[in-house]
């Protein structure tokens, strides 16, 4: 049995380029005991990919040149050599990366029900980018029913679901995206009480419009230019929830922080980073919760699904690009 690979071959400067990975083909290995071997069917791709290349500190060590690109894989156990966890079938995901199988002793690994949801929904709604809006928005933002709530990159797979939970608990949310299209369906399909255009809007005129009374949690995906602004609007002991700057990621020289910063002290309002692995313990409480508001029809999943791990960096390219319309998962097996 071959298995088809994305190897992490140089760190980039700037943006990935060709020669950032290879796809290369091994033959899988046989099982040892205790072991199982997974068949991806869908592989996750989210902009914290960019950071997992550099090699500097962060919150989890980067991916070693010459390995398996990291990310979020979700498929079924083909094989089992005498591991009494899983059974032939299971429906599983973890941290597979992106190849078409992975051989594991099952630590990491959890059971999903497909019956619940489809695999890409574990990927997004009920995976990684659904945790994080969760706790971001709850445990960080810690917003309350009348809060002025702000996104930016609200169509992503995260801002989308930040933008839903916000409105269920009765916040005012008001969207920041890019293109016509991605605002109209952030108020027309998902509920969002208005959106901004940052590339057809003065994004400091339309927070003036559209934030009159200013901001109480500003959940920043984005940072750079959006970030200023929003730091300019922020009401009295605002938070600004930093979960991620996918304007920055690809900068060759040093990332451009906020020189609104002050605003932070006139107004007394905290800024505070937050990493989803720090909620591990509570993802089933949240993906339980998750999935009776979307039984309810109150949280809709978006899924932007291509196909071939061949085409693993022209997918990856959207994450950048604003070409996606939701969660983007990439199907690598049949």
């Amino acid at each position: 049995m071959k298995n088809k690979q994305i190897i992490l071959k140089k760190r980039p400067v700037g943006f990935p380029d060709a020669n950032t990975w290879e796809l290369e083909t091994q033959t899988v290995p046989e099982l040892e005991e205790g072991e199982i071997l997974i068949a991806h069917h869908y592989i996750s791709l989210d902009p914290a990919m960019r950071g997992w290349m550099n090699d500097t500190k962060s919150y989890i060590p980067p991916v070693a040149l010459n390995h398996v690109m990291r990310a979020g894989a979700i498929g079924k156990v083909i094989q089992n050599n005498n591991n009494p966890k899983f059974e032939i079938g299971d429906c599983v995901t973890s941290w597979g990366g992106v190849q078409q199988f992975s051989i594991s002793n099952g630590d990491g690994w959890y059971k999903v029900d497909e019956k619940l949801a489809s695999m890409p929904v574990y990927l997004g709604t009920l995976g990684m980018p659904g945790m994080t809006a969760y706790f971001g928005i709850l445990e960080v933002g810690k917003i309350k029913a009348g809060d002025i709530v702000l996104v930016s990159g609200a169509a992503g797979a995260v801002g989308a679901i930040v933008g839903q939970i916000a409105k269920i608990k009765g916040c005012t949310v008001i969207g920041i995206a890019g293109g016509k299209e991605k605002c109209d369906a952030l108020v027309n399909e998902l509920g969002f009480d208005a959106a901004i255009d940052y590339k057809t809007e003065n994004i400091y005129s339309a927070l003036k419009k559209k934030c009159p009374k200013g901001i109480d949690v500003f959940f920043d995906n984005v940072g750079g230019v959006i970030l200023d602004a929003a730091l300019s609007k922020l009401r009295m002991h605002a938070k600004v929830v930093i979960c991620g700057a996918i304007s920055q990621y690809n900068n060759k020289h040093k990332i451009n922080g906020p020189s609104n910063y002050l605003s932070l002290l006139v107004t007394r309002s905290t800024m505070q980073g937050m990493v989803v692995m720090d909620y591990t313990k509570d993802f089933g409480i949240a993906a339980k919760q998750m999935g009776i508001w979307m039984q309810e029809g109150k949280l809709k999943s978006k899924e932007d699904v291509y196909e071939g791990i061949e085409n693993f960096q022209e997918t990856y390219n959207r994450l950048f690009s604003g070409e996606k319309n939701g969660k983007l998962v990439l199907k690598v097996i049949e």
